[in-house]
């Protein structure tokens, strides 16, 4: 262990340490890897977890102070399975909250999917805090769009809200979990290290010696499917306060092989005034290469941060 200027305790083999925050009454948790650059924050997609960066935070701490965080009703953070307290904006406040609780003034972020979302709502609430913003295949929909696909809505049902409902939800232990997952998609599209890191923490110990996943299907579902909750479109909406405020620089990135629409991520670009980055993958390609991820995103981040570095030193 090493004891920092600032009181944190960081591990020397490469672990991230653990801590929580309560807002509202409900509690907030995440990993911090450490390092002693630019604060970095990872926001995971929805179902996941902080853990499944694990292996990507590692490579990266050696650049940055790289912390990710459980979003609510995720990972270690608390249980909620009500709509109206699971808006991407509230979500943010969440973000703002651990970032203060651990000393950290001013952060990039990197989202992914749901977790990219979030990000620009951490964005749109404190714009004088974020260093730089870099999404990945953000769930973020022009409201017109977002009309006329009814997001996926099939029937009047989800139907990734629909799937979230029929995941299996108690396993005998993690390994078994972890070999059912690398065996079908999309979970066998990430990288084994990746997956090993999301089951390890995205899954909790129960009293009778099994597992359970810690987001609970309903959280997910409820993300997934609610028309209520501050979501895709309001958060599209958030993207354009972004980019008209000026203050935060972006990047946009989308697979290319993603089952999702495509023009979404187009119009998130041409929002930001920025071109679309494709990377050659599906819609968790942060997590297929971990090594062209590290590469990749230490590109952007030094293109986004690195001339403000400079004017403030």
């Amino acid at each position: 262990m090493s004891r920092h200027d600032d009181g944190r305790t960081v591990r020397d083999d490469g672990e991230p340490s653990a801590g929580r925050v309560v807002r509202g009454g409900i509690g907030t948790a995440w990993l911090d890897w450490g390092g002693e650059g630019q604060p970095l924050v990872l926001l995971h997609p929805n179902g996941f977890c902080a853990g499944v960066y694990d292996p990507l935070a590692r490579r990266l701490a050696d650049r940055y102070r790289v912390v990710g965080v459980d979003l609510r009703g995720h990972g270690d953070s608390d249980d909620v399975v009500d709509e109206a307290l699971l808006g991407n904006d509230a979500m943010a406040l969440d973000v703002l909250a651990a970032a203060d609780a651990l000393g950290v003034g001013r952060f990039a972020v990197v989202g992914v999917s749901f977790g990219a979302a979030v990000g620009v709502e951490v964005a749109a609430a404190a714009p004088e805090r974020v260093a730089a913003l870099v999404l990945c295949e953000a769930i973020a929909i022009e409201a017109a769009a977002q009309e006329e696909q009814n997001f996926g809505f099939e029937g009047g049902e989800n139907p990734l809200a629909a799937g979230a409902l029929r995941r299996r939800d108690v396993w005998n232990d993690r390994a078994a979990a972890e070999a059912s997952y690398a065996s079908r998609p999309p979970l066998n599209e990430l990288h084994s290290a990746a997956l090993a890191g999301y089951v390890r923490w995205g899954f909790r110990d129960r009293e009778d010696g099994m597992v359970e996943l810690s987001c609970r299907p309903k959280t997910e579902a409820l993300i997934f499917g609610s028309r209520s909750r501050h979501g895709p479109a309001q958060t599209f909406e958030a993207l354009r306060r972004v980019a008209a405020d000026g203050r935060v620089p972006m990047a946009v990135m989308a697979g290319s092989r993603t089952h999702l629409d495509a023009s979404w991520f187009s119009a998130q670009a041409e929002v930001a005034g920025v071109d679309l980055q494709l990377v050659d993958g599906g819609h968790f390609c942060l997590f297929e290469d971990l090594d062209r991820a590290d590469r990749l995103l230490d590109g952007i981040l030094e293109e986004l941060l690195g001339p403000r570095i400079e004017e403030e030193s």
